[in-house]
């Protein structure tokens, strides 16, 4: 935009030379933690079983209508339509220096959006509606004492423990029953390590502090759900849609990674329908 202005000046002969003419805009550049994709197996079967349940909520919701921390965190009881089995995405939360603070409004226009919620995501939130007071202003996920989620607290607390007995990140055997656990992880020099521990907590943290690499992300299940849904043939419009993107280009690029798994290939080839599992359940026709 900037350099069809500078253009236009020039053929008006209002300046002599483009100042945009040499400059290039750098690629985006890709890094592991940019593939960071977690198969839909792990996260159903493996995953959220072993997380706390106050906490099972927030971390469904993620993978399940691809929230944003801040619009999971932030998110009030009015925003939750579990009969019609829909979310309306509204406000965020932001954390600065350990203090959370409130926005009535998501990241961009686009942001506020109506997602749909799978059956399976409809009934963990029912349990943990029923089972867990609303925080101050009607939080769903609050904490003990009914205030915001710190992201920084969830993540050492919540997810990296969470990461360790899924097996995502490092690994915990119980090598005694009841009596012994061996911890194993990697350090940042690429050492494996190995260590008994007296009980599987313990083993569990020393690991989920221990290990190098931050393991999934939070905003990685969002990641995965974007790619669950093109993966399953949802048309990009809809993705982006329920992503809250302004253009879908930005969903394709920034957020789906084409999974290896050669099932969808082979379903295409011999005309089968796939069961009503995968993510296309999730955003309607």
């Amino acid at each position: 935009m900037t350099s069809a202005v500078f253009r236009s000046a020039v053929r008006n002969r209002l300046i002599a030379h483009n100042p945009c003419d040499d400059i290039r805009v750098p690629k985006r550049r890709r890094t592991d933690e940019d593939d960071q994709i977690i198969a839909r197996s792990v996260f159903r079967n493996r995953l959220l079983p072993v997380l706390p349940r106050r906490h099972r909520g927030i971390v469904a919701i993620a993978g399940g209508a691809g929230l944003r921390w801040g619009e999971a965190a932030g998110m009030c009881a009015d925003a939750l339509d579990l009969d019609r089995a829909q979310v309306h995405v509204r406000r965020t939360v932001i954390e600065v220096a350990g203090t959370t603070s409130f926005k009535p409004f998501p990241k961009s226009t686009a942001g506020r959006r109506t997602v749909p919620l799978p059956a399976w995501l409809v009934t963990i939130l029912r349990e943990h509606m029923e089972r867990y007071p609303l925080g101050a202003g009607d939080l769903v996920f609050a904490n003990a004492v009914g205030g915001a989620l710190r992201r920084t607290l969830f993540r050492s607390r919540v997810r990296r423990p969470a990461l360790v007995r899924a097996g995502q990140l490092g690994t915990v055997i119980e090598i005694e029953q009841g009596t012994c656990w061996e911890a194993s992880w990697t350090d940042t020099l690429g050492n494996r390590h190995r260590q008994t521990f007296d009980n599987e907590r313990q083993a569990v943290q020393h690991v989920a502090r221990s290990q190098a690499g931050g393991g999934l992300r939070f905003h990685d299940l969002r990641h995965s759900y974007a790619t669950w849904l093109v993966d399953d043939g949802v048309p990009p419009n809809m993705v982006q849609r329920v992503m809250g993107h302004e253009r879908a280009a930005t969903t394709l690029d920034l957020y789906t990674r084409r999974t290896n798994d050669p099932t969808r290939i082979l379903q295409a080839l011999n005309d089968e329908d796939p069961d009503d599992g995968p993510a296309a359940a999730m955003v309607p026709a």
